[in-house]
């Protein structure tokens, strides 16, 4: 009898320890699940998907690219309406799909290669340093002289003049580049309307437009915002991105 009290006893207990274990590994995995769905909501939340039907705005990289002028454009343009929804698609687009390293070291994986690029209603051409190489890359001049045929605005921002100008798109237009830059630009290329970079900051001219680039990258990018939406849409990206604050900070 005292044995069979004993059997019993164990095997009870086991059933106990065994559908504690199981209740623990069900709530473990449903903690587990329930972070999942968290991470992912985080991450859901903030993509902004491709969708045909909306403007596509391509932000051109390379090796050496000024961050900024990528980023301000990106930061313009992504935002949404007042009432949350997405009025742009807005891309970077390299000559492969690896990894771009901007002059800064940050690194950036381009949504699109030139050979899969979608069609565009506006190219942003930026700039780096040095323009040597990007000059003489004869892949990328000739994806802006393709895009070029089916866009409705194409903005370069600081020395991304210089592949305007190899381009040959702009021949006969005003364009601008980076201050201390315009003299050796007319001369580089000289059918352009090169303006005086140390008075002008941002021209337009027909489908084109140009700044002095870095932080003015925010004007090309705002110019040509209120021109695709409305200047209340453009108002309201301003107080969006606090420009009021930066601009009044010594105050």
């Amino acid at each position: 009898m005292t044995k069979f009290r004993v059997l019993t006893i164990m095997i009870f207990t086991t059933i106990l320890i065994s559908c504690n274990s199981e209740k623990s590994k069900n709530n473990l995995d449903k903690e587990n699940l329930n972070q999942k769905e968290i991470e992912s909501d985080t991450l859901t939340k903030h993509l902004k998907p491709f969708k045909s039907e909306l403007p596509t705005i391509g932000l051109l990289m390379y090796n050496g690219v000024l961050q900024s002028e990528v980023i301000a454009t990106s930061d313009v343009f992504a935002k949404p309406t007042e009432s949350g929804k997405q009025i742009f698609n807005v891309i970077t687009i390299a000559e492969t799909e690896k990894p771009i390293t901007t002059e800064e070291g940050i690194k950036i994986l381009p949504d699109f290669t030139f050979e899969n690029c979608p069609k565009l209603t506006a190219l942003f051409v930026p700039s780096a340093y040095d323009m040597y190489a990007q000059v003489h890359n004869e892949k990328i001049v000739n994806f802006i002289k393709e895009k070029n045929k089916e866009t409705e605005y194409v903005v370069s921002n600081c020395a991304g003049a210089q592949l305007i100008g190899k381009s040959g798109i702009a021949d006969g237009h005003k364009i601008v580049t980076w201050i201390g830059g315009g003299e050796q630009l007319q001369k580089d290329y000289p059918n352009l309307k090169v303006q005086n970079d140390s008075l002008v900051t941002f021209v337009e001219d027909g489908k084109f437009s140009s700044s002095n680039g870095n932080l003015a990258s925010y004007i090309s990018a705002l110019n040509l915002l209120e021109k695709m939406t409305s200047s209340e849409h453009k108002k309201f990206v301003e107080s969006y991105l606090y420009l009021d604050r930066i601009q009044n900070w010594k105050n």
